[in-house]
């Protein structure tokens, strides 16, 4: 199967690894407006081509699929053009940076019949897989979850700490894999939220920190803490608080709450997110089906986001 793939930062290169360990994927051209940065990416993982334009890229000979890891902005636009071209599409996380285009997204989606898929990675992670198909056979349930997302990136660089020109979101990014997680690990629908953010920061004219709670229908709650100003371990840490045990995981990993490993290395044909959420974005495209963060699986997520950004909004109206 030959695909493209937009952008040519550090997610990039995370999913050229995932697919170079993807029997019969083929990339045949890296899609970036700088062509050295592109290149370069491209001969580290033996890929013939580079675009400086999408659509070019996009009517090479083959090409099937595409996978974005552009700045977030691009997003949904790239996707919806992707889809116009009659290409599948998997598109990093968010989906994109405001409701109306993710929207317009999954529209379009509908419209088409191809397949789109949003990189909500923890739904793949086998620690978070892990601990789904404990609640699916009756084994689980939460009762809370505890989520610490920290950063720090006083200065807008990247996951590999480059400089860049567009800002990450606490909302609309980091926020969204959890929130996405917690609706798809209870399987039940959001019936309060309240969202906090402190002082916008003079420079990036994004929040620093925030800090968000919801509860689900039955009462399971979240707590989640975002911050870009932790000076320490980076990442997101989840606590799942449940009826039979605490887990915590991060990443691919799985504790319990007393710290004794779990063994996830039978969960899937890796121990790699990514390459996972790879592997079900092409073998849906192969075999038919739905992936497990299609856009249509992932959009309550974002009608969750929406709800927050407007009590954000909200609140910051009253403040005089």
């Amino acid at each position: 199967m030959k695909l493209i793939l937009v952008g040519p930062g550090a997610f990039g290169a995370k999913h050229l690894e995932a697919l170079s360990k993807i029997e019969g994927a083929e990339v045949v051209s890296v899609v970036g407006p700088d062509g050295d940065k592109a290149r370069s990416l491209a001969d580290r993982f033996n890929v013939a081509n580079i675009d400086d334009r999408l659509d070019e890229a996009l009517q090479r000979d083959g090409v099937e699929a595409a996978i974005i890891s552009s700045p977030t902005h691009l997003h949904a636009a790239q996707a919806m053009d992707c889809l116009d071209a009659g290409k599948h599409v998997a598109v990093e996380i968010p989906a994109g940076d405001n409701w109306p285009d993710i929207e317009r997204l999954a529209a379009k989606q509908a419209q088409t019949g191809l397949i789109c898929m949003v990189g909500h990675t923890r739904r793949y992670n086998p620690s978070h897989q892990w601990i789904h198909r404990k609640i699916e056979r009756g084994e689980f349930t939460i009762q809370h979850m505890d989520v610490q997302t920290f950063f720090f990136r006083r200065t807008n660089t990247n996951a590999l700490g480059e400089p860049r020109d567009w800002t990450d979101h606490l909302l609309w990014h980091h926020a969204a894999h959890s929130v996405d997680l917690f609706q798809y690990q209870t399987g039940e629908a959001i019936e309060q939220v309240s969202v906090m953010q402190g002082p916008i920061h003079p420079e990036l004219d994004i929040a620093m920190d925030m800090s968000i709670q919801m509860r689900t229908i039955t009462g399971k709650l979240l707590t989640l803490a975002l911050s870009f100003n932790n000076d320490g371990p980076l990442g997101t840490f989840f606590r799942y608080i449940g009826d039979t045990g605490t887990y915590l995981a991060r990443y691919d990993e799985l504790i319990t709450g007393n710290d004794d490993p779990v063994d996830v290395s039978t969960i899937g044909a890796s121990t790699n997110g990514i390459e996972l959420q790879d592997r079900n974005f092409l073998d849906c495209i192969r075999n038919g089906g739905e992936p497990i963060a299609s856009i249509v699986n992932v959009l309550p997520c974002y009608r969750t986001l929406k709800r927050l950004e407007d009590q954000l909004a909200s609140k910051l109206g009253a403040i005089p």
